[in-house]
């Protein structure tokens, strides 16, 4: 079968099918090879590898998998793509497909089953509505990965890898540098998709660190803090994280903690790098 990065193919599956793009599942298909070749490379996919892909949509990038690697695992929430799939993808023997909600399946199991609970690659073009809790379920849950290749809104990409000090950085940079080195494989103009979004996007590879960057003595309790004091990010860390009703300290305990770590008591949490979040969080245990 001719590949679906040819816009005329994937124009003709979509007729045959009278096929609808789902506003709510953000479906936008990639008709780029250059782009596809890019992923591939930039995931380090090899014959090895087992390869969870979520959100394979009608097939275009699940072929250049298939044929870069051992198993592909394509998760779809998108009944009306299964038979589409199964046309598109019926050259491949290696590729199972799957229809359910990501944040729903268990990866653990996934992982266990298919790859002996080696650490797996995961690719995907993501919504962008929902990049941010498919990638922190994948992290918090301790899913094995080797590394996580996404196609993001490019300004989500560049939020992941900033530092303190610039309007991008928040508790989604924070949270993305704690488990994974974050590069950007490729940034790709709107025109690459059909139909074309209203934003470009990037393609960011996240290597999982063997360890973290930082040791902390409760993790939750330090995304906690990160989160409330991004939710107020105007306000001084002292004020946020007392307003936080996820929290319970008083002023005087994050105050005297502040005072610990040798950081003003009025600080705003904008300020603060991943190792001070830690130190932070050990003087207020």
């Amino acid at each position: 079968m001719e590949k679906l990065s040819n816009p005329q193919k994937t124009i003709e599956i979509i007729q045959k099918y009278h096929f609808n793009f789902q506003k709510k599942f953000g479906q936008n298909f990639l008709i780029d090879s250059h782009v596809l070749e890019k992923i591939i490379a930039g995931a380090g996919v090899t014959k090895d590898d087992f390869v969870l892909e979520i959100g394979p949509g009608i097939g275009t990038m699940t072929q250049y998998l298939a044929e870069a690697a051992r198993e592909v695992y394509a998760v779809e929430i998108d009944k009306n793509l299964l038979p589409i799939l199964a046309e598109t993808l019926s050259p491949y023997d290696n590729v199972t497909v799957i229809n359910e909600d990501i944040l729903k399946l268990d990866l653990n199991k996934v992982a266990e089953e298919k790859n002996q609970g080696r650490p797996i690659k995961v690719v995907a073009n993501l919504p962008y509505y929902i990049t941010t809790p498919i990638i922190m379920g994948l992290f918090e849950n301790h899913v094995p990965l080797d590394n996580l290749t996404v196609m993001v809104q490019k300004e989500v990409a560049d939020r992941m890898k900033v530092g303190p000090g610039t309007k991008d950085y928040g508790a989604l940079s924070l949270a993305v540098q704690y488990y994974a080195k974050p590069y950007i494989v490729a940034n790709v103009p709107c025109n690459c998709f059909m139909p074309r979004p209203n934003v470009d996007s990037a393609v960011i590879r996240l290597t999982r660190h063997e360890k973290p960057p930082v040791e902390v003595g409760d993790e939750q309790l330090m995304f906690k803090l990160i989160r409330a004091a991004f939710n107020q990010r105007r306000k001084t860390l002292v004020n946020a994280v007392t307003n936080c009703g996820e929290l319970d300290f008083s002023k005087e305990q994050v105050q005297k903690a502040l005072e610990t770590v040798g950081l003003s008591p009025t600080v705003r949490g904008e300020a603060l790098y991943l190792d001070q979040f830690a130190k932070l969080t050990d003087a207020l245990l």
